[in-house]
């Protein structure tokens, strides 16, 4: 219902939003907003890869997935520090081109395409050269950690930990 032609700061809101104590705004008063989720459905994203995640293989952890016949660098998918807001990618994963809406943690639901794609760009064969994983908190420079202890050298939290195994095993 609309309010009559006098109110102050708009017609279409709700008269009352509660008493004066509790002196704050009670979820079950009606107030301008979203209400549930909404399905948002994208189309035509390309996959770049479909990646295997951590996984053993005669006794050994094998987290070589983000190598490519370019780079044959010994990495993980994961970034340094891992992704933020998300952390690290153990499992199976798909790497698509673009974005997708929503946050990190979000579960979509992906599907072949029902439409017959005769576009160049959509025909076209994918060749990843390569797999930036380095830190994306911040002016990330390193792709591995052995990268970061080439360039840094001998850091003091080294030498610490080597003279407390050494005073360790003294005893």
């Amino acid at each position: 219902k609309k309010l009559p032609r006098k109110t102050h700061k708009g017609l279409r809101k709700v008269a009352c939003i509660g008493a004066w104590h509790p002196s704050r705004v009670q979820f079950t008063v009606a107030r301008a907003g979203q209400k549930g989720y909404h399905h948002r459905t994208e189309i035509n994203k390309k996959n770049y890869r479909i990646g295997l995640g951590c996984r053993m293989k005669d006794g050994k952890i094998i987290k070589n997935n983000a190598s490519t016949e370019y780079d044959l660098t010994v990495k993980t998918i994961t970034p340094m520090g891992g992704f933020p807001h998300y952390g690290e990618v153990n499992n199976d994963f798909i790497m698509i081109k673009g974005c997708c809406v929503g946050p990190k943690k979000r579960v979509i639901t992906l599907r072949k395409s029902l439409l017959v794609h005769t576009k160049r760009a959509a025909l076209e064969s994918i060749n990843l050269k390569f797999i930036d994983t380095s830190s994306k908190f911040g002016h990330g420079r390193f792709q591995t950690v052995a990268d970061k202890a080439a360039f840094m050298g001998p850091l003091k939290k080294d030498r610490i930990r080597e003279e407390e195994n050494a005073t360790a095993a003294v005893k």
